[in-house]
C-alpha cells in the first residue's frame, strides 16, 4: 500500500474559522474542543470580533476569512466551517476560493429541516441578533424568506455577553435568554414545528430549548457532525 502526503495535520477532517473573542466557551461550545468526539482544527480570523461580524456585517473581513480557510485547508482540512451563523453571508466567496466543501452556517439546516417536517410546519430560527439579522444573510443560506425568527436580545444576559465579548458569563441567566427567547418563538406561532440555533454559543442549551417548546432543536454542532460523517466515513 502507498501512502500520499500532502498535509501538514493528519487526522482531523473539520477546520473552524473562529472569531477572535475571548468571552467564555462552555463545553458544547463550538470553541471548546471538548465539544467534539473527533479532532477539529481551529484557526482564529484576527480582527472578527463578534460586534464586527454580527452587527456590521463582517465589512471588511472577507479576505481574512479566505485567508485563513486557505490556511487550514493547507495544514489538513479537508472541509472548512465556521463559528457564527452571520457568515453566511461569505458562503459562495469561500467555497470559491478553497477546493474542498465548506458550510458556513447553521441556518444552512433550515431548508433540510423544513423537507423533513409535516406539511403545514416550518422551522423557526432563534438568533442572537435578530436586529442584525438580514434578508440576505437568509438568502445566502437559502432560508426561505416569511421564516419565522426569534431572538435573544431581549435577555439580560447571552447576547449582551457574547456580542460585546465580555469575560464573565452567567450560564444559568444564559440559558434562561435562551429558553424564553425560544418558548416566545414558539408560543406565537402555532406552524413552527422545529427550531434551528443561528448562533453556535447556543448549542449548550438546545436540550434546555428542546424541553422548553417541545419541538426538535436543530444547532451547529449537529450540522458539523454530519459535515464529518460526510468527509470521514467510517468503515463498517
Amino acid at each position: 500500500m502507498k501512502v500520499v502526503g500532502g498535509k501538514s495535520i493528519y487526522g482531523a477532517s473539520v477546520g473552524i474559522l473562529m472569531l477572535d473573542a475571548k468571552f467564555p466557551r462552555i463545553p458544547g461550545d463550538i470553541g471548546n474542543a471538548t465539544t467534539w468526539p473527533f479532532p477539529v482544527l481551529y484557526k482564529i480570523v484576527r480582527d472578527a470580533t463578534p460586534d464586527r461580524v454580527v452587527r456590521k456585517k463582517a465589512e471588511g473581513l472577507l479576505e481574512n476569512f479566505i485567508i485563513a480557510a486557505k490556511e487550514l485547508v493547507a495544514d489538513g482540512a479537508d472541509g472548512i466551517t465556521t463559528n457564527c451563523g452571520f457568515l453566511s453571508i461569505f458562503q459562495e466567496e469561500i467555497a470559491a476560493a478553497v477546493a474542498v466543501p465548506v458550510v458556513t452556517s447553521s441556518l444552512m439546516q433550515v431548508a433540510m429541516v423544513n423537507a423533513v417536517l409535516p406539511p403545514g410546519k416550518q422551522a423557526g430560527i432563534l438568533t442572537i441578533s435578530g436586529s442584525t439579522l438580514t434578508e440576505n444573510h437568509l438568502k445566502t443560506a437559502n432560508v426561505p424568506l416569511g421564516t419565522p425568527v426569534g431572538t435573544t436580545e431581549g435577555g439580560k444576559e447571552f447576547s449582551r455577553v457574547i456580542l460585546g465579548n465580555e469575560l464573565e458569563l452567567d450560564v444559568e441567566a444564559a440559558r434562561a435568554d435562551n429558553v424564553e427567547a425560544a418558548r416566545a418563538l414558539v408560543s406565537n406561532r402555532d406552524d413552527i414545528g422545529a427550531l434551528v440555533l443561528e448562533c453556535t454559543n447556543m448549542v449548550p442549551y438546545a436540550a434546555d430549548i428542546r424541553e422548553a417548546t417541545d419541538v426538535p432543536v436543530f444547532s451547529m454542532r449537529d450540522l458539523i457532525c454530519w459535515f464529518h460523517q460526510g468527509l470521514n466515513p467510517k468503515h463498517y
